[in-house]
């Protein structure tokens, strides 16, 4: 049986073996072919299939790539490679044939026995309602036998990367700064230190070597555990630190006195771009809107890198960002995330004399939390997120004033001195929570109140289904 929780609102994610296995990868292949083919009208669609570093993204390659064959697609292979550069191949022609969708066989930060795939067609992400109806398919034609075929196409992406990478960042050439940067064995180092050391950069480098056991610590740089190795490097004489999640889509950078997070990263490229439109998601800092407001167009949307590649492009904004170091350049690049080449944009506004420390000092002081998570289930995650809307609207004198609620994401429940939010996150059983305000004691009573509501409401849910 094929476990139809695989397929996710952005990707398609399991255990591999367990529900990732040659049937279902197989499968998987085949009717990504057929969308293809439908969606770009072409006969024969080029695919452009690459990997990271998990044990098992080679078997799953050739799965995948039978079942595209079997489609009639034809499939160019890139090896292992970062997200990035996965992206960056569907932009390219190899011998004159330009890709028409391509699939990222990654499992990201989660944990090493899990894998799945990224995929994109037209250059545009394939993921909710495709997805899901894609998966229906699957799971009603499992018993379809596709053989073996992993017949492909080798390009060589990586160097056509590097001399992009080092091309379009001539200019930061020779750069004094001392750097630290920590690929956390995950596939950044497929390219990022050979571009380093062309630009003649002032580094040093951990963890460069990529492995799919991730024996160091788990490749996740949105959790502050993880990185460190990098904060006890800045206390010496390092100036900067850079670290990448497992398949090197998000970054996190680091001063010796902040962990910059990708929304106040937006609004520090806000800074030195004219008239920018800027989309953040619905967890971004209250400041980095009211700050690019002043001089540009930001836009709130929902979490996850697929809606914000799709609204950038809708947009045709200069830049999206999310709080967790998803950074998406649509301004001098593609509109895809890629932590290797934000990396030098970070270096470029270095060079041209930005402060960073003292941009952030300058900003207002607020407190805001990391993401809470509540836990629910899948089942019920949504009904929960109806029942909260419901009750705001009808909550007593004892709650805080509120001023607006945005309902792009879940909710944006903005108060007199912040907001909280609670959305339903669309990859794992939880809502997610975060609370901001000028003041830490009113930001905590924000999260104290919510939290009351979210509890009331899941009361009120299970009373209603008994």
């Amino acid at each position: 049986m094929i476990n139809k929780s695989i397929f996710r609102e952005y990707d398609i994610r399991g255990i591999v073996g367990d529900e990732l296995n040659e049937q279902s990868s197989k499968l998987i292949g085949y009717y990504l072919g057929l969308e293809a083919i439908k969606r770009t009208n072409v006969q024969e669609p080029v695919i452009v299939i690459g990997y990271d570093a998990r044990t098992h993204s080679p078997e799953l390659f050739n799965y995948l790539t039978s079942g595209f064959n079997k489609a009639g697609c034809k499939v160019l292979g890139m090896g292992m490679v970062a997200t990035g550069v996965n992206y960056f191949a569907s932009f390219q022609e190899f011998d004159g044939e330009k890709p028409n969708a391509s699939v990222m066989i990654t499992g990201s930060h989660n944990p090493s026995p899990y894998n799945g795939f990224k995929i994109t067609i037209n250059n545009a992400p394939f993921f909710g309602e495709d997805i899901y109806s894609m998966g229906e398919e699957i799971t009603n034609n499992e018993n379809m036998i596709i053989e073996n075929d992993n017949t492909y196409k080798e390009i060589d992406i990586k160097s056509i990367y590097k001399n992009y990478m080092i091309a379009e960042f001539a200019h930061l050439k020779g750069m004094k700064q001392k750097l630290i940067i920590d690929c956390g064995n995950g596939v950044a180092d497929t390219v990022l230190t050979d571009i380093l050391d062309a630009l003649e950069l002032n580094y040093d480098a951990l963890y460069c070597e990529p492995d799919g056991t991730f024996p160091n610590h788990h490749p996740d740089p949105s959790e502050e555990k993880n990185l460190k190795d990098v904060i006890e490097k800045l206390k010496g004489d390092y100036e900067y630190g850079f670290a990448y999640d497992g398949d090197a889509d998000r970054i996190a950078f680091l001063t010796k006195n902040h962990n910059v997070k990708g929304d106040i990263m937006a609004l520090l490229f806000a800074k030195t771009m004219k008239n920018p439109v800027i989309i953040g998601e619905v967890k971004c800092t209250q400041i980095m809107y009211d700050r690019i407001n002043e001089s540009g167009t930001a836009v709130m949307y929902k979490t996850g890198h697929s809606n914000l590649k799709v609204k950038l492009k809708e947009l045709n904004a200069d830049m999206a960002a999310e709080v967790s170091g998803h950074i998406f350049f649509n301004d001098r690049y593609y509109g895809f995330d890629d932590a290797i080449y934000a990396t030098f944009r970070i270096l470029e506004l270095i060079q041209n004399g930005m402060d960073i420390d003292k941009e952030i000092d300058s900003l207002p002081k607020v407190y805001s939390t990391e993401e809470i998570k509540v836990e629910t289930t899948d089942e019920e995650k949504f009904d929960l997120m109806h029942q909260i809307k419901k009750n705001l609207i009808t909550v007593g004198d004892d709650f805080p004033k509120i001023l607006d609620i945005i309902e792009v994401d879940g909710v944006r429940v903005i108060f007199e001195q912040g907001w909280g939010l609670i959305r339903a996150s669309n990859t794992t059983p939880v809502l997610v929570t975060r609370f901001e305000s000028t003041d830490l004691e009113v930001a905590k009573l924000y999260e104290t109140k919510l939290n009351e509501l979210i509890i009331r409401s899941k009361n009120e849910l299970s009373n209603s289904s008994n």
